[in-house]
């Protein structure tokens, strides 16, 4: 039998780490590649003028549809001035088969008549006219403000100047406009100048026209049977301070340009929130501890008068050439003091009546 085998120790070295990607550069030598370079030309070339992204289809205005009762009002407008003329006609010719002198009054009345349609007319287009570039004003002024052009804001505050130049409130205000005309000012400085110098003493005055209509409804509506009676004393107030401010700030506006300013009123009221203001008037109210000093009808003319000053505020911020921005917006805090303060009079001398 062979002996066992006797144990023995080895030495074991580490194996060295090769990079791969450094064993192929040195194993690989350099050699001279040859390209065939192919040029297209461009008749032939399928991905000239192709863009590397797919760019979004341009925007389309939508299509203006026929408004049927735009149509509608035109169309019977056209007959009833047809048929009006055509009874003018034949009264005329029945008043000259009678007698001449008959005829020719009746003519002249009716070129009279429709001498003086045409103005009224030609006046509603001027309300209009007015009441839109008070608008467009307004728009450009805010525009103004926003970018700081100081040849913008010279041309609204000459156009101002232009609109108020008849008015003595804002003489010295157009004045103090006159002296700087030739002095360097930012844009945003010179509309709040223009705003300073012209739009206080209007503003001024058309808080006082918001306060007394406020003042008005809530002692009619206090003393008011009907809740009737109540709703259209406040329209008509409501109706008759639009068109008085509209007068201050832009001059009388027609018709059909008094009805564009309801319209603009509504909307102002709709976008801030005021149509359901009622609530919130009634907890203005109480929070105040109004309602605990007044009685039930003086406290229902106060909320009223409300209501009104509040159709006033929006109707001032209609028909003012400039918005708010160097003047402070006019809020309801004054006008909830001053009608709290004369509906406690009002109390108290109804209450001196009674004793």
């Amino acid at each position: 039998m062979s002996e066992p085998r006797r144990p023995k120790a080895f030495r074991v070295e580490p194996e060295e780490k090769t990079d791969p990607k450094a064993a192929s550069r040195e194993a690989r030598k350099p050699q001279a590649v040859t390209a065939n370079i192919v040029i297209t030309p461009e008749d032939e070339d399928r991905f000239d003028g192709l863009e590397p992204r797919e760019q979004p289809a341009p925007a389309v205005s939508p299509r203006k549809r026929l408004r049927l009762g735009a149509v509608l009002l035109w169309a019977l407008g056209l007959l009833v001035s047809l048929g009006i003329g055509l009874w003018i006609d034949g009264l005329v010719r029945d008043l000259f088969a009678r007698s001449d002198w008959l005829g020719w009054g009746a003519l002249g009345l009716a070129v009279t008549a429709g001498l003086a349609f045409l103005g009224l007319i030609a006046r509603e287009v001027a309300g209009l006219w007015r009441i839109n570039s008070v608008e467009r004003l307004r728009q450009r002024a805010r525009k103004a403000h926003e970018t700081a052009d100081p040849k913008d804001a010279r041309h609204i505050t000459k156009e101002l100047v232009q609109l108020y130049a008849d008015m003595p409130q804002t003489a010295s205000g157009r004045q103090r406009l006159s002296e700087l005309e030739d002095d360097v000012i930012d844009g945003d400085q010179m509309l709040d100048l223009a705003e300073k110098a012209l739009m206080a003493p209007l503003d001024a005055q058309a808080q006082k026209l918001i306060l007394d209509a406020a003042k008005r409804v809530s002692v009619v509506t206090a003393v008011s049977p009907r809740a009737i009676m109540d709703v259209a004393y406040v329209l008509f107030e409501a109706a008759r301070l639009i068109r008085r401010l509209s007068e201050l700030y832009a001059g009388r506006p027609g018709f059909f340009g008094f009805m564009h300013l309801i319209r603009s009123v509504v909307a102002h009221l709709a976008v801030t929130g005021s149509m359901a203001m009622g609530e919130s008037l009634m907890q203005q109210v109480v929070g105040h501890g109004i309602a605990a000093r007044l009685s039930t009808r003086l406290g229902e003319g106060m909320i009223n008068g409300m209501m009104t000053a509040r159709i006033g505020l929006a109707a001032m911020a209609a028909v003012r050439p400039l918005p708010f921005h160097a003047l402070k917006r006019p809020g309801m805090s004054a006008f909830l003091k001053a009608l709290t303060s004369y509906s406690q009079a009002q109390s108290e001398g109804s209450a001196a009546v009674k004793r």
